[in-house]
């Protein structure tokens, strides 16, 4: 078969061996690259290492192969887990159709380079503002439910569990199990945080892990977990690490505890304090009350023995005087009164029966009255044959006129 090195056709394919060979062409011109990730695989054979190499931030991965003629040359202490920076040069297996990267140099990455970029996310995450201490939550003071996120039989969970449990016997735990270290851990603990957080029946959050070397705790300064932590309503106490360690997810939680231990004693009322404080409660309450009752006593006391209270007849003895001035004093203005009135009366009774028409008839007069009852005024009045009714001192009497207007007769 003739092999002709141009463009492919259907009619001309390449073949495989060919393709093979130009890509190894094009992966060698490459050179060499440094490059830095975590170790995810590492395992030895025939004196040579086979392994691979995880970015630190995206989902991506390379295999690796170091010849044992160059692992005489790297530390001693490299294994899965740790970050690296590595001389690597791609390479193309012909015969197997592989991509893989021969490493020539490698060593740890420089803890300075590791502080320096904690550093600048440290002061950034500041600057947002998610570490102020306002927009910390405070812990309920005795949750129904504690959520966990630990390591599986880890001992910190059993910290954990057996301190709260003794303090409080009834606490109840949500407990989930994740990765602490790795390049799983910082996804499962973040995903285990949104979790517990959506759970209406979890109170407060503890991520726990007993403590570690500073590389192993730096899943605890992964950017996605830290702004997760932040945004959760429930509040997190973060037990991972010990007074010397700082991971970005104790500057953002809303309590730091320094052990897993020192969490559950943070999250969790001792029964027994508590218990202690209500019977002192109870008891400064009892004496307070008797304190109060003894003085309304006392004061109760001083009242009754006032001579006001002592002997009360006086009162009514004195409102009794007194009563019987006021009753003499009317009974004689009253009397006054009266007096005054009759004399009053006797006046005008004087008065009226000096104007009285009784009086008038008593001397000799009389009233002279119509049929109709209207008294007889004028004598034009008195036609003749007219009967009048006289009424006199003592009585009345009947006449008829006799005698007209014109001449002055007298009536019969």
């Amino acid at each position: 078969m003739t092999i002709v090195d141009g463009p492919p056709t259907a009619d001309a394919p390449w073949p495989v061996a060919l393709l093979s060979n130009k890509i190894k062409g094009w992966i060698d011109r490459l050179g060499t690259a440094w490059v830095e990730g975590e170790i995810t695989q590492w395992g030895a054979s025939g004196g040579n290492v086979y392994g691979k190499l995880k970015d630190l931030e995206v989902d991506a991965t390379i295999g690796f192969t170091v010849w044992s003629s160059v692992r005489a040359k790297l530390p001693d202490d490299l294994k899965q887990g740790d970050r690296v920076i590595a001389l690597v040069k791609p390479n193309y297996w012909v015969k197997g159709g592989t991509l893989t990267m021969q490493v020539f140099e490698m060593r740890h990455v420089g803890l300075g380079d590791l502080l320096e970029r904690l550093e600048r996310l440290r002061q950034m995450l500041k600057a947002e503002g998610l570490f102020d201490h306002g927009r910390k939550k405070r812990l309920p003071f005795l949750p129904g439910c504690v959520g966990l996120i630990t390591g599986k039989d880890s001992d910190a969970e059993k910290d954990v569990l057996r301190n709260a449990q003794l303090r409080w016997p009834a606490v109840e735990f949500r407990v989930v199990h994740t990765a602490v270290q790795g390049d799983r851990a910082s996804g499962e603990v973040t995903a285990a945080l949104k979790k517990l957080d959506a759970d209406p029946e979890v109170d407060v959050i503890i991520v726990a892990r007993g403590g570690g070397d500073f590389q192993n705790l730096l899943v605890f300064s992964d950017e996605t977990l830290v702004r997760t932590a932040a945004a959760c309503t429930t509040p997190i106490v973060s037990a991972i690490g010990h007074e010397a360690d700082r991971p970005l997810l104790d500057e953002v939680a809303d309590l730091r505890a320094s052990t897993p231990t020192d969490a559950a004693k943070r999250v969790v009322p001792d029964v027994a304090d508590e218990l202690n404080r209500v019977q002192q409660a109870r008891a400064r309450i009892g004496s307070r009350m008797t304190g109060l009752v003894s003085a309304e006593i006392d004061r109760l006391e001083q009242l009754r023995s006032r001579p006001v209270l002592a002997s009360s007849a006086w009162l009514v003895d004195s409102r009794a005087e007194e009563l019987g001035r006021y009753v003499s004093r009317s009974a004689d203005l009253i009397e006054l009164m009266i007096e005054r009135s009759h004399t009053r009366v006797i006046e005008l009774r004087s008065q009226l029966r000096a104007l009285s028409p009784q009086r008038t008839l008593d001397r000799g007069y009389a009233i002279a009255q119509l049929p109709s009852g209207a008294v007889l005024r004028s004598e034009k009045d008195a036609v003749v044959g007219t009967p009048l009714l006289l009424t006199l001192a003592d009585g009345t009497a009947t006449t008829t006129v006799t005698t007209g207007p014109t001449s002055r007769g007298k009536a019969g």
